[in-house]
Protein backbone atom coordinates (compact mmCIF):
# COMPACT_ATOMS: atom_id res chain seq x y z
CA UNK A 1 0.00 0.00 0.00
CA UNK A 2 1.21 2.98 -0.89
CA UNK A 3 2.69 5.35 1.81
CA UNK A 4 -0.22 8.04 0.81
CA UNK A 5 -2.71 5.78 1.69
CA UNK A 6 -1.61 4.57 4.80
CA UNK A 7 -0.98 8.32 6.26
CA UNK A 8 -4.88 8.93 5.62
CA UNK A 9 -5.45 5.63 6.98
CA UNK A 10 -4.16 6.18 10.10
CA UNK A 11 -5.63 9.91 10.48
CA UNK A 12 -8.99 9.01 9.72
CA UNK A 13 -8.61 6.07 12.24
CA UNK A 14 -7.06 8.31 14.87
CA UNK A 15 -9.65 11.39 14.33
CA UNK A 16 -12.96 9.02 14.27
CA UNK A 17 -11.14 6.84 17.50
CA UNK A 18 -10.54 10.69 19.13
CA UNK A 19 -14.19 11.78 18.38
CA UNK A 20 -16.05 8.36 18.88
CA UNK A 21 -13.59 6.48 21.40
CA UNK A 22 -12.21 3.12 20.86
CA UNK A 23 -15.16 0.96 20.35
CA UNK A 24 -15.89 2.98 16.92
CA UNK A 25 -16.16 1.12 13.55
CA UNK A 26 -15.46 2.08 9.75
CA UNK A 27 -15.20 1.09 6.29
CA UNK A 28 -12.75 1.59 3.64
CA UNK A 29 -14.75 4.33 2.16
CA UNK A 30 -14.37 6.30 5.67
CA UNK A 31 -10.68 6.95 4.21
CA UNK A 32 -12.54 8.98 0.96
CA UNK A 33 -14.67 12.26 0.02
CA UNK A 34 -18.27 11.38 -1.16
CA UNK A 35 -16.98 12.59 -4.80
CA UNK A 36 -14.66 9.64 -6.14
CA UNK A 37 -12.07 11.87 -7.21
CA UNK A 38 -8.99 8.87 -6.90
CA UNK A 39 -10.50 5.20 -8.34
CA UNK A 40 -6.97 4.20 -8.16
CA UNK A 41 -6.53 4.69 -4.55
CA UNK A 42 -9.62 4.02 -3.76
CA UNK A 43 -9.58 0.35 -5.70
CA UNK A 44 -6.17 -0.15 -3.75
CA UNK A 45 -8.12 0.54 -0.59
CA UNK A 46 -10.58 -1.75 -1.18
CA UNK A 47 -8.28 -4.75 -2.43
CA UNK A 48 -6.35 -4.20 0.61
CA UNK A 49 -9.39 -4.34 3.05
CA UNK A 50 -12.00 -7.12 0.78
CA UNK A 51 -9.61 -9.22 -1.14
CA UNK A 52 -5.97 -9.42 0.75
CA UNK A 53 -7.53 -9.15 4.63
CA UNK A 54 -10.78 -10.62 3.78
CA UNK A 55 -12.64 -7.73 6.37
CA UNK A 56 -15.74 -7.60 7.39
CA UNK A 57 -17.95 -4.14 5.94
CA UNK A 58 -17.36 -2.37 9.17
CA UNK A 59 -14.27 -3.02 11.57
CA UNK A 60 -12.48 -1.91 14.89
CA UNK A 61 -10.45 1.78 13.76
CA UNK A 62 -7.52 0.62 16.01
CA UNK A 63 -7.62 -2.97 14.74
CA UNK A 64 -7.16 -1.22 11.31
CA UNK A 65 -5.11 0.92 12.47
CA UNK A 66 -2.33 -1.02 13.91
CA UNK A 67 -2.71 -3.18 10.52
CA UNK A 68 -1.61 -0.37 8.95
CA UNK A 69 0.51 0.79 11.24
CA UNK A 70 2.74 -2.63 11.46
CA UNK A 71 2.52 -2.57 7.83
CA UNK A 72 -0.28 -5.51 7.47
Amino acid sequence: MRKELREKIIEVCDLKIEKKGPEVGLSFYAFFKNKNDNPEILMEAARWWIETHQLDHFEKAVKIRGMVESGV
